[in-house]
């Protein structure tokens, strides 16, 4: 017996001594019972390293043996894990939670100590361990297992696994990041734990292709909200001024920190397939919790969410957002604000980087909810009732925030294009900008006041996408298709849309920054002082202006005498001017400006479409203020003196005619203009006389600018070409004598006088010298637009004829008759129509 009794311990040392646990299970059991020297070696090994009382921790040396067994014999590595759960399991039963902490320290030397393939049926033994820690309702528990789980996936294994599930590990410890527990202190351990184990589920499973079901839409819906709900609840915190944590509590233990940085470690490790399953979470995260107003913990988590990601990955975030967006087209106006305030946050940093083949479909969304969102403000006015009127302004209000956070998406979006990319962009903008007068189906609902909101939105969008915009040549930054919309946009009634596009020109005219320099409409000292930056023009330039020069100073001189207009929008249109001269002007260019000078300073003169006095003298000073600059621009000494002496003539006499005076409140406005005094106005020949020479082709300042007519003007003015015909045949009609006056006038010398030809004869040469004059000395363009207004004229007279004599034939489903603007259709029947005799048989 006593031969059983001596136990091998090591076969390396070869030392024999008695146990006295074996003793004691031998004189308790028998020995046909469970018979300590007849235990497999492995459970000898595995009891030995457990003392008699568990406070006395692991046993050292034994837990050396078992380790140095394990690693000379790794075939029994899954008996020895089998055998160390089932003792863990009955000790965690039984409540010995002592000896549970010591086999889980011996099951975590074991781990680190054994790397070969016969691991793997022993890791599923410890992961069952593990779980059962995880079960138990001890927090002590549940954290010594989450320290194992930590320890297992920080190892590198040789091989996949092909059978290995994390599902009950990631269910249990998103449960754990969302303790409630009681204490502050055990809830705060509790959450740490759970954030750390998803923490090692991320990085055992996201490096593995096998572990790829890690990223499906069930295990992110667990992962992120429960990475959320931590970093939620520490903002919550620091806004209300409340801890977080406790006051020992250091920054590793922190929920926050820890969630933060696994939510970050996740991005990072996030391939392009899994984008869409990562985003999603946490747009659901943000609506569950009501957290898109206020919205500054949403504008954090896109923040880490962009800095986070693969730069080219940028793209899959903007489209989940503007989705999201879609779906909330309805909500109120602060979530919607605060949805587009964090794709601006997306955009901005997206835009530094790729942004991918997103760029259009953003500005397409952006536009739509603008569009909506002016719907929104402006629909319910018909409707509106006085009970009602508090509720519709604060609505207003609301939507306004959400237009501004529209715009300046667009804005931040568009400045970072690159420039071939932001002129796409300007047109695509433009091309949604309503610029005919006449309602359409969309714009019926919400009125003329509703489409101008669009058309201001939308301009002002376009002002932020032009800003800092510098484009190497005026044909591709202004090209016709968008030209053409502006400058009819241009025309419109409203000052303030007007102002706008004036301020898109000039985003786009000014490539060097001189716009800060010029601060307002002002007779400048000396222009030399301001020193603006200015490059000798381009050939692309001079023949852009060639092309579309005119028209450019066509909506200038239109501009001017808009009735509406007020001082800033003057202050715009000097602005205007100023760039033209200094990025675009050449000689040709200079003597057009001019020409377009005097024939604005004529208009207020002449004084035929009765403008009011302000406008008159606001032109005056215009042009002051104009010449003085281009005098000075191009170093021409006479020049300046001339001008010099207009204004200093004016200071003394005709003050109104300064811009430092019209625009000044309460300033005293003449009755009328003082026509007979030449001193007081710029003289065409004088000024003639002072530029000629071989550079400047002063013949053409005898010629007077007229502005082109074009179509612009029927779809843009306020009065229609029909309109204005019929008040000419009105005032024709009205102003022909009576027939009887006609046959009492007739006498022998009205008879004599008509047939004498001379003075007829005259007039025709005078008419003829003029006619030859013009087509010399006019510049090509203005030739070219005087006919095409004739022929425009033309061709809208003979539609008129048209119009009236020839008329449709009958038809049985009626004939449309115009009544008090509404069509109507008369039915003629079958019996009643006259029928040509070829059709009749």
């Amino acid at each position: 017996m006593r031969r059983y009794m001596q136990v091998p311990l090591s076969e390396a040392d070869g030392v024999f001594r008695y146990s006295r646990t074996r003793r004691r299970t031998f004189f308790s059991f028998g020995v046909c019972g469970c018979c300590g020297p007849l235990r497999p070696r492995y459970k000898r090994l595995v009891d030995n390293i457990f003392p008699e009382d568990p406070k006395d921790g692991l046993v050292k040396s034994d837990m050396e043996k078992l380790t140095f067994y394990a690693v000379s014999a790794p075939e029994k590595l899954d008996r020895i894990g089998a055998y160390l759960a089932e003792r863990l399991t009955r000790d965690v039963l039984r409540h010995r939670y002592g000896y549970v902490v010591i086999a889980m320290e011996a099951l975590d030397q074991l781990l680190m100590a054994c790397h070969s393939q016969s691991i793997k049926p022993f890791v599923e033994s410890f992961l069952h361990m593990v779980a059962k820690l995880l079960e138990s309702q001890e927090p002590d528990l549940q954290v010594l297992g989450t320290n194992s789980f930590v320890k297992f996936a920080n190892i590198e294994e040789d091989t996949p696994s092909y059978h290995r599930r994390y599902d009950f590990f990631v269910s249990q410890f998103s449960a754990m990041c969302h303790s409630t527990h009681e204490d502050i202190e055990t809830r705060t351990r509790i959450r740490v734990a759970g954030i750390r184990g998803l923490q090692g589920v991320v990085r055992k499973t996201v490096n593995d292709e096998l572990q790829a079901i890690i990223w499906e839409p069930q295990h992110m819906d667990k992962l992120i909200p429960s990475m959320l709900f931590n970093m939620q609840e520490a903002d919550e915190f620091d806004r209300t001024g409340h801890p977080s944590s406790p006051a020992g509590t250091e920054r590793e233990e922190n929920p926050a920190v820890l969630a933060e940085s696994c939510f970050r470690e996740l991005l990072g490790r996030a391939a392009y397939g899994n984008m869409n399953n990562a985003v999603r979470p946490v747009l659901v995260h943000l609506d569950n919790h009501h957290l898109w107003d206020p919205n500054e913990f949403a504008v954090s988590c896109f923040r880490i969410i962009m800095y986070s990601i693969q730069a080219q990955h940028s793209h899959h975030v903007i489209q989940q957002v503007l989705s999201h967006l879609d779906t909330h087209n309805k909500d109120t106006p602060r979530v919607r604000a605060g949805i587009v305030q964090v794709l601006l946050e997306t955009v901005a940093i997206a835009a530094k980087g790729s942004v991918g083949p997103t760029v259009l479909e953003v500005f397409n969304t952006l536009l739509k909810h603008l569009r909506m969102s002016v719907d929104f403000e402006m629909g319910g006015d018909s409707r509106r009732t006085s009970s009602a009127s508090v509720v519709s302004r604060t609505k207003e209000s609301e939507e306004r925030i959400v237009q501004n956070a529209i715009i300046q998406t667009i804005g931040f979006f568009g400045g970072n294009l690159p420039d071939y990319q932001r002129a796409e962009v300007m047109m695509f903008i433009m091309g949604k900008v309503p610029v005919d007068e006449a309602p359409s189906l969309d714009t019926a609902k919400i009125g003329q006041l509703g489409m101008k909101r669009i058309q201001m939105m939308l301009l002002s969008s376009l002002i932020m996408v032009t800003s800092g915009f510098k484009a190497k040549t005026m044909s591709a930054a202004l090209p016709p298709p968008f030209l053409d919309p502006l400058f009819s946009v241009s025309l419109m009634e409203d000052s303030e849309l007007r102002q706008l596009v004036l301020e898109i020109l000039h985003n786009i005219i000014d490539r060097h920054d001189n716009r800060a320099k010029l601060r307002g409409i002002r007779i400048i000292p000396d222009v030399a002082a301001l020193k603006f930056k200015r490059e000798k023009i381009s050939k692309q330039d001079v023949s852009f202006m060639k092309k579309h020069g005119q028209q450019l100073y066509r909506h200038i001189y239109l501009g001017c005498k808009e009735e509406d207009n007020v001082h800033k929008n003057f202050e715009l249109l000097f602005t205007a001017l100023a760039l033209i001269t200094i990025e675009l002007a050449n000689e040709e260019v200079v003597i057009d400006l001019i020409r377009l000078a005097i024939a604005l300073q004529d208009m207020s003169l002449a004084n035929e479409e009765n403008m009011p006095m302000f406008i008159r003298c606001s032109i005056m000073a215009l042009v002051a203020a104009y010449l003085n600059f281009l005098s000075q621009m191009i170093a021409n000494p006479p020049f300046c003196q001339y001008v010099g002496k207009v204004l200093e003539m004016r200071n003394l006499e005709a003050p109104y005619l300064l811009p430092e005076h019209v625009f000044r409140e309460k300033c005293p406005l003449p009755g009328s203009l003082d026509m007979d005094d030449q001193n007081l106005y710029f003289q065409t020949h004088e000024i003639a006389e002072l530029l000629a020479g071989p550079s400047y082709g002063v013949d053409r300042l005898s010629v007077a600018y007229v502005p082109q007519v074009t179509d612009e003007d029927r779809l843009s003015r306020r009065k229609s070409f029909v309109d204005t015909m019929s008040l000419q045949v009105d005032i024709v009609s009205s102003s022909l004598p009576d027939k009887s006056q006609l046959a009492e006038e007739i006498t022998f010398e009205t008879l004599k006088k008509a047939i004498d030809t001379t003075g007829m004869e005259e007039q025709e040469k005078e008419k003829r010298r003029q006619v030859i004059e013009k087509f010399q000395k006019a510049p090509f363009e203005e030739i070219a637009a005087h006919c095409e207004s004739k022929a425009n004229m033309l061709h809208d007279r003979l539609a008129q004829i048209f119009e009236l004599t020839i008329r449709p034939p009958p038809s049985p489903s009626g004939a449309v008759t115009i009544t008090a603007g509404h069509a109507q259709y008369q039915s003629v029947p079958v019996y009643e129509m006259k029928f040509p005799d070829l059709c009749v048989y």
